[in-house]
């Protein structure tokens, strides 16, 4: 491998990407991915009317315009799952998800050199402590189908570091004393933890592992938050909890599919379109029916979603009751969202997270009182009910909030412009 060749690092994130390298001032630059934006959203679409494909915003923004072709998002959101070993139709072909990952990635890495000058001759890219939960074997299959898919993405040696170990890093540039802080990365699929020391006295050294006394991990991220509030004030409105005439509530699974980000295509073929064409029977307000086979047969699940998620970002940063537009179900159809509600439908996957924060200080062995801060990564780490949950669980505790989307890209150039005798993995 030529020395000359860039090492990067790649966050690639659930519902957002991002990519750095260390320039020869020796910090961490963001490289621009979508015009000037250093954040691209993990999205592909697959234009089938002029057989091309489009990555990020632009991806989102042909399928909301109603051009054919098939949105797919959340791709990381797959890795351990059993959907990684089935194909999934793209127009009449046949198309692996890992394959998926790696033209996504192979994207990432074309941007990237357009703007070094040079192919990646290093890459070390994020993952999370747990992508599977409580299973070390799928979670370790998760990995291997990452790298195979960076490694024939053609991004060079392949590594890789925990995200909050590199949001730690990265940190570590604006922290002007030796400092025991607990990083916390909530992103979209998982919500992550690290108690590390750091000092600019520590940054040149070549084996951190010493600092990092406690990591943990969780999969509840910013996607299962947007899932809660779709069942619990967008899907009702389609028929979610509604009593047919038989006495029974109409069957929910293609309620929870639609609030699921990585799973609304699988609603969208012939097959899974006659199956809830014949749940009418089911209801006995044949309305709410109709506005959910106008959803799936005019493909409006990922607005709806999109809706949603945009939703819960205005209520939790203005405070306020947001409307929900559901208007591509029925025109002028809308539901409310306080930030009460936002508040009481997010509190129990909210507990989960917040405990693994605790688990984690606990690990390291010390007290909540010892830490000197709380470093928050990550786009949903902003979100106002999970920052009160937070300060209510280490009162005292400066919450620091990062730069949400490009912090651990940062980290992880760091980390791999300094992986120059050992694997960056090793450092964590």
């Amino acid at each position: 491998m030529s020395t000359r060749a860039p090492a990067i690092g790649i966050d690639f994130g659930t519902s957002n990407s991002a990519a750095a390298w260390v320039g020869n001032d020796g910090l961490a630059q963001a490289l621009a991915l979508e015009g000037s934006a250093t954040a691209i959203p993990t999205a592909i679409f697959f234009n089938l009317e002029e057989h091309t494909t489009h990555f990020g915003r632009e991806a989102i923004a042909l399928y909301l315009a109603g051009v054919d072709g098939r949105l797919m998002r959340s791709l990381k959101s797959i890795l351990g799952s059993s959907l990684m070993r089935e194909p999934t139709e793209i127009g009449a072909r046949q198309v692996s998800f890992e394959d998926i990952i790696t033209l996504f990635l192979s994207e990432l890495g074309t941007r990237a050199r357009q703007q070094m000058g040079a192919a990646p001759g290093r890459v070390v890219l994020g993952r999370p402590i747990r992508f599977v939960d409580d299973d070390d074997a799928r979670d370790a299959e998760a990995e291997a189908s990452l790298r195979r898919a960076a490694e024939n993405a053609g991004l060079g040696e392949v590594a890789f570091q925990y995200e909050p170990i590199a949001a730690a890093f990265d940190y570590e540039r604006r922290v002007g004393r030796e400092s025991l802080v607990l990083i916390v990365d909530i992103g979209g699929g998982t919500s992550d933890f690290t108690v590390v020391r750091l000092g600019p006295d520590r940054i040149a050294r070549p084996d951190r592992a010493d600092d990092v006394l406690a990591t943990t991990g969780v999969h509840i991220g910013g996607t299962d938050y947007d899932q809660r509030l779709s069942l619990a004030c967008a899907m009702p409105q389609l028929g979610l909890r509604h009593i047919g005439p038989q006495g029974r509530e109409v069957p929910s699974r293609t309620f929870f599919d639609l609030a699921t980000w990585h799973l609304i295509n699988w609603l969208q073929t012939p097959k899974s379109i006659r199956q809830v064409q014949g749940l009418r029977s089911s209801y006995l307000d044949t309305r709410l029916h109709d506005r959910l086979m106008h959803v799936l047969e005019e493909r409006q699940g990922h607005r709806i979603a999109s809706e949603v998620e945009a939703a819960k970002i205005r209520s939790s940063v203005g405070g306020d009751a947001v409307a929900i537009d559901l208007s591509c179900a029925e025109p002028g159809l809308h539901a409310e969202l306080s930030a009460a509600d936002l508040a009481r439908h997010l509190a129990a996957p909210l507990e989960g997270v917040v405990a693994c924060a605790l688990d984690c200080v606990r690990r390291a062995g010390i007290g909540a009182g010892a830490l000197d801060a709380i470093y928050l990564t990550g786009g949903s780490s902003a979100l106002r009910p999970f920052q009160q949950a937070l300060r209510a669980a280490f009162p005292g505790v400066a919450l620091v909030e990062g730069d949400l989307f490009g912090g651990v890209a940062a980290g992880l150039a760091y980390t791999a412009a300094n992986a120059t005798r050992r694997p960056a993995a090793q450092l964590a």
